[in-house]
Parts: structure tokens; sequence; C-alpha cells
């Protein structure tokens, strides 16, 4: 016959069967707690647990960017060689795959020049992202890099040698020229200049630590000093590249002056970085991009000089000319200088040039003056055409509005130039 359970022995089952269903959850919280921690371990290896950087080297031993050694260390505070660094930086705008394959990250190839974007096509095409079995083990990451523009032939007289930061800062400069774009050099120079060691680096070293810490790279250390002359590790290797690949991360630089900036592009087909002195000069080079293509195609925008040509063949001639000539033979150029807060318009008096590009001129030059537009507008044409008749001009400074105006003729009495000043 069935035992029948009274209610007080029922309640005392349910309490047990309560604490027995805790006490399992516990256990496997605890146990699930030791390996998720022993995994961490694993990964990031017996001397980078409680490391500044354990999680970014976690994350970058995941993606296979660096290996640890044959003890089970890492050694994040080793100094990172030239060879390691460059293979990590490649490897770094890879996807990779399960079964260990890698593929370039779409977002990386669409960065890339034309140029670089064929070298990837065709030259490397069958590129394995993996070190060489024979010889030396980092020539193929090397010889990429080197191809790219990443870095140049002989860069490092030794690649085995350990990276200095200023080292490290010169292939990120070149690196961000060919996948994104330089910063303004003299902005770049300004938000490293609080380094209290700077002028320490050669003037080319502090260009690059300058665009380093300005694209959020690289930053200094809690004494105020960049750390010039002193080794990169493993792990500020890898927390760099961490930075080059998600943005997020990047250190924020303040724009204090409330700096006006914009992306160009430059004569490389890269991008660069300007500082204009102010928004009329920032509008004016907006205007400027418009007055180019009112000319079709038959024009080429190079940082803040405009070029127009006669016709395609004369366009291309200007880019893939032999000579100094040949590159400079467009018709008119107009032109910003933001340094010394200067607008341009320059001409070659030849043939049908102002009746081509007088469309393009007027758009430029009634920005500027406004209302004194036509008056410029007689100077111009005037000027124009005495030097044209005599091939003499005497140079002038005319005060219109509130610019000031210098007309001067070349040497060759056929390139007319008008500076012109925002007083």
């Amino acid at each position: 016959m069935p035992k029948i359970w009274g209610e007080a022995e029922i309640m005392t089952m349910r309490r047990w069967q309560k604490w027995l269903m805790i006490l399992t959850i516990g256990c496997l919280l605890t146990i699930g707690t030791v390996q998720l921690t022993n995994d961490a371990r694993a990964l990031g290896f017996k001397d980078v647990h409680g490391h500044w950087a354990e999680q970014t080297i976690g994350q970058m031993m995941d993606q296979g960017l660096l290996d640890g050694f044959p003890d089970e260390t890492f050694r994040p505070d080793e100094k990172v060689t030239a060879d390691q660094f460059v293979k990590i930086v490649l490897l770094a705008y890879t996807d990779k795959f399960p079964n260990g394959e890698r593929k370039w990250k779409g977002s990386f190839v669409q960065a890339l020049s034309a140029s670089n974007q064929n070298i990837l096509g065709q030259d490397y095409r069958d590129f394995t992202f993996k070190p060489s079995t024979t010889g030396y083990w980092a020539k193929p990451y090397l010889d990429l890099a080197s191809d790219l523009h990443f870095i140049s032939k002989g860069q490092f007289s030794d690649y085995k040698a350990a990276l200095k930061r200023e080292d490290v800062a010169e292939i990120l400069y070149y690196l961000m020229k060919e996948t994104e774009y330089l910063e303004d050099e003299t902005y770049s120079l300004g938000a490293a200049a609080h380094f209290g060691d700077l002028q320490s680096a050669t003037s080319r070293g502090q260009k690059f630590i300058g665009e380093a810490v300005a694209k959020g790279l690289m930053e200094g250390y809690p004494n105020g000093y960049f750390g010039v002359g002193q080794y990169v590790t493993r792990a500020e290797a890898l927390e760099i590249i961490s930075r080059l690949q998600n943005k997020a991360k990047r250190i924020v630089v303040k724009n204090e002056n409330g700096t006006l900036l914009k992306v160009v592009p430059t004569k490389d087909g890269s991008y660069k970085k300007i500082v204009f002195p102010d928004q009329r000069m920032l509008d004016a080079y907006g205007v400027m991009e418009s007055a180019g293509k009112l000319r079709g195609t038959n024009y080429d925008l190079e940082e803040t000089t405009l070029r127009l040509f006669k016709d395609a063949a004369a366009k291309a001639l200007a880019k893939n000319g032999a000579t100094a000539e040949a590159r400079n033979s467009n018709e008119v150029s107009l032109w910003l200088d933001p340094q010394f807060a200067t607008y341009g318009v320059t001409v070659r008096l030849e043939d049908g040039a102002l009746a081509r590009n007088t469309e393009s001129i007027r758009t430029f030059t009634d920005f500027l003056f406004g209302y004194d537009a036509d008056i410029f507008n007689r100077l111009f044409t005037d000027a124009c055409n005495r030097a044209a008749a005599k091939g003499v001009l005497e140079t002038t400074t005319t005060s219109i509005g509130s610019y000031s105006v210098e007309t001067r003729l070349e040497w060759d009495g056929k390139t007319i130039i008008f500076s012109i000043i925002h007083t």
C-alpha cells in the first residue's frame, strides 16, 4: 500500500528540493566561472592576467595578430620588433575565418587608391597572409607593406630590431596617408606641442608624432612626455592596432580653438586635412569646387588648388607629363593659401583660355568680391589684355572693397597672377 505523505512532510520535501536546486545552480555557475577564467588565461597566457592591456591582448590574440611563446607566456612588456609590427598591421585589416584562412576587409580595400587596389588584386592575388617557410619569415609582409607604401624600402636597417615610439609613428603616418587621410601639419603639430620631449625628436619625427597623436592612435605618458627614444612594448603595439581597427577607441583630440577643418584630395591620390583660417575661406573652397565642375571633367582639384584644362588630352598630359612644363600646362588655376589667408587666380595667356574659363573664374571671384565683383572683373580683363598684347605688365596693388589685389606678370610674359588678400 503506497505511503500517504502528511502536509508537514510534503513541506519539508519541498524545502529540500528548493535547497538542492539552489546548490546545483550555484555549482554550475561556479564551474562556468572557473571555466571562463581558465579560457581567458589560456587565451592571454599566464603572464597577462591582471595586466593593463589584458582585454586588448585577448581580443587581438583571438584574431591571431601576434603569437605567444612556447613557455605559455605572452611577454606583454617585451619590446616589439619592426617585422612583428608590420605583420600585425597588415593582419589587422583582414577577417579570420574558423578554418584559419584570411581575407582582406572590404572597407580596407575600398579605402586604398586605385593603384594599391590593383597591386592587391594583381601582384598579391595569391597572398597567403602566412609567414615564409623558407628564408626570412617576415619577407612576405615587408614586401607587401613596401609595395603599398606603408613603409619604404630600407626604412629600417634591421627589421628584427626593436621599434621606438617615433618609429611606430612614422609607420602610422604613411599608413594613414594610404588608408585614410593626413591631418593638416600645423594642426597635428599643435596637437603634440604640449609634450615636454617633442623638441628632442627630429623635424621629420615631430611630423610623424603629430599625425599619430592628432589621429588618436598614440598618446603621451602621465609625466607629460611622448616618450621620444623609448621602445614600444608588445602590449602597446596591440593597443595601437586596436585603435587603428576601431575609431571609437581612438583618443579624442579636443579642438579648443574652434579650428575649421576639411579633408581634401592630394596630388598622389590620397587625402589630407587642411585647417582654414576662417569660415569665408572654407566657404570659398566649396565655391572653387563648384567652379571646377562648370568645366565638365576638364579640371583637377589637388589640396587647395583647382586647375582648369583646355580638354581631356591636356589634362592627361598635365597628370602624367614627364617634365615640369608638361605637368604645369593647365590654362587657369584658382587657389587658396590658408597659411597666409590669400586667394588667387593664375592665368596662362593662350588663345581661347579666357573664353573657356571665364564662367569658372567669375563664379569664384564673384563670391569673393560680392558687390565689388564688377570692379575686379574690369581690372582682371584689362590686365590680361595689356599683358597679352605687350608681353610686359607692371606689378600693381589695388584696393577693391575689403581686399588688396596684387597683379603680377611672370618672367615668361604669359602667366599672370592675381593674389587677393583680405585686409
